[in-house]
């Protein structure tokens, strides 16, 4: 079943989707982690898990905040061995088309920034480092509060 949508996902502009059964509950064309954060910001809550994940790259800092949104399955066409190591560790099952040692950063030459900061953390604790890291970048996006008391990533 969820083959059919990975397949659906790899043609798409999506670089984010998150199902409850065959039920698409978000997607996002935002880059890097933002779609992860913004689905826990807003809906990580209100759906009963697990979810189902379709993340473009599936990276260790993308592992953790999977974890944290209650994913018990990702699909990806690329994820990292820390990735696997982390997705083993919590139980959910994976379908990674390519798997390398880490993701790298944009210029191919060193471990991509959020895979360095995400390894030896704990879900939670690299979900709040995130928040507050956004939180002091504007650039990179920042964190409000919402007026319903949500989270929400503010580009």
């Amino acid at each position: 079943m969820h083959m059919r949508l990975f397949n659906e996902f790899l043609t798409g502009s999506d670089t984010l989707r998150v199902y409850q059964g065959e039920n698409l509950l978000f997607s996002s064309t935002k880059d890097r982690l933002i779609p992860l954060l913004d689905y826990i910001a807003r809906f990580g809550h209100t759906y009963q898990p697990p979810v189902v994940i379709l993340d473009k790259v599936m990276g260790n800092a993308a592992a953790l905040l999977s974890v944290k949104a209650g994913c018990g399955e990702v699909y990806s066409p690329l994820g990292s061995q820390l990735a696997i190591k982390t997705l083993d560790r919590y139980g959910i099952k994976y379908h990674l088309t390519e798997i390398v040692a880490f993701i790298q950063n944009s210029s191919g030459k060193d471990m991509c920034p959020m895979e360095k900061l995400s390894v030896d953390k704990e879900p939670e604790e690299f979900y709040e480092l995130l928040i507050k890291l956004s939180a002091g970048h504007e650039a990179d996006g920042k964190v409000k509060d919402s007026q319903a008391g949500k989270r929400e990533i503010v580009l």
